[in-house]
């Protein structure tokens, strides 16, 4: 009999760690192609971690400028749902590409504002406070019910996975589909498989 993988899942994401834009940059890619996902984008602040003791950074001064991007996704993702694939990758693209600071407002604005969507008006939102109450509510969530450490995780149900892809799919979108398929087959269909990593990279 077939296997058969999960289609609806949900990813977390901090727009500082190379590795979620890579995983991120996959299921974005996949989606443009058309891949069938119905995918929940979920933050996890990375300052925060998996909240070990003694660590309390969401009311900690120090810590606000980095949900700054955060934060702003977290308000596309529910204020302006039509552009959040846009605001998504173009947040990855500036801190990872651009080497932006995303702590620093204008840089989030401009970022924002070349994928059409209405930098001030997000802005706003972020400064209402909701999307921080947001961030934290979806993170210790993800720790308390499902372990979760970082991003990304893919998550199918009770499952939790943290992925770690080594290359991008560079808009290749029928391979982005196929790495997407191939990680929610493994989460899917063999959970025996906990744990798999090359000792070695091949470049």
């Amino acid at each position: 009999m077939a296997m058969s993988h999960p289609t609806t899942f949900a990813v977390t994401w901090d727009y500082r760690c190379p590795f979620a834009r890579t995983g991120h940059e996959y299921i974005l890619d996949g989606l443009e192609a058309g891949a069938e996902w119905d995918v929940t984008f979920v933050p996890f602040f990375l300052n925060q971690g998996t909240g070990s003791e003694g660590q309390h950074t969401w009311d900690d001064p120090d810590h606000q400028a980095d949900l700054l991007a955060l934060a702003a996704g977290v308000a596309v993702r529910d204020r302006f749902p039509d552009h959040f694939l846009a605001v998504h990758r173009s947040l990855f693209t500036a801190r990872h590409t651009e080497a932006a600071d995303l702590r620093d407002r204008a840089l989030v604005h401009a970022a924002l504002a070349r994928t059409g969507v209405d930098a001030d008006a997000v802005l706003d939102e972020v400064d209402a406070g909701w999307p921080a109450k947001i961030i934290r509510e979806e993170h210790e969530r993800c720790v308390d019910e499902l372990d979760v450490f970082g991003v990304p995780t893919f998550i199918a149900g009770d499952d939790a996975v943290f992925v770690r892809l080594m290359d991008r799919p560079d808009g290749d979108g029928a391979r982005a589909r196929d790495t997407v398929d191939r990680v929610l087959s493994l989460m899917g269909d063999h959970p025996e498989l906990n744990e798999f990593k090359h000792t070695r990279l091949s470049r």
